[in-house]
């Protein structure tokens, strides 16, 4: 199922929020936009994230759409057990989140619902407030690595 499912691009995100014990993140593959009316995104964090538990009682969160050259940030905040924002530039959202330094684009949220998803959880934000750059192209994943559409990752 994943080499299959691989095939399809997608982008990738950085879903933050300013917990009780501070600056919180994680990467996200899999970010949609939901609804229009009301203004809705969906993202969906795996059940075993210890990052997800502590956006979740936030006030908000950030979803942070990652640029073509934040393949370390990406990586970065894919990582359990480290201080994910040590160097990392960031100014606070509406919200309080964190929007990372030269993002693509970043969605300002609450938490509208949560629903089973598997080995994951279905999380529904309900949008605030949102920017785009339209100078910074976004970082995209094919087929298991960092690529680009119609080309294989090398």
């Amino acid at each position: 199922m994943r080499e299959v499912l691989g095939h399809f691009v997608s982008g990738i995100v950085v879903v933050t929020a300013m917990s009780d014990d501070g600056p919180a993140g994680f990467t996200c593959q899999s970010f949609a936009s939901l609804s229009l009316d009301p203004p809705l995104v969906s993202l969906s964090p795996a059940r075993t994230s210890t990052t997800w538990p502590r956006i979740r009682t936030a006030s908000g969160f950030c979803v942070n759409v990652l640029a073509a050259d934040h393949q370390e940030l990406s990586a970065g905040f894919a990582r359990s057990g480290v201080d994910k924002f040590a160097g990392v530039a960031w100014r606070p959202a509406p919200s309080g989140a964190p929007i990372l330094e030269g993002v693509s684009a970043w969605i300002d949220c609450t938490l509208w619902n949560e629903y089973d998803g598997g080995d994951h959880t279905i999380v529904v934000g309900r949008v605030h407030d949102l920017g785009a750059d339209a100078e910074r192209p976004p970082l995209l994943y094919y087929r298991g690595a960092y690529g680009v559409t119609g080309r294989p990752p090398t």
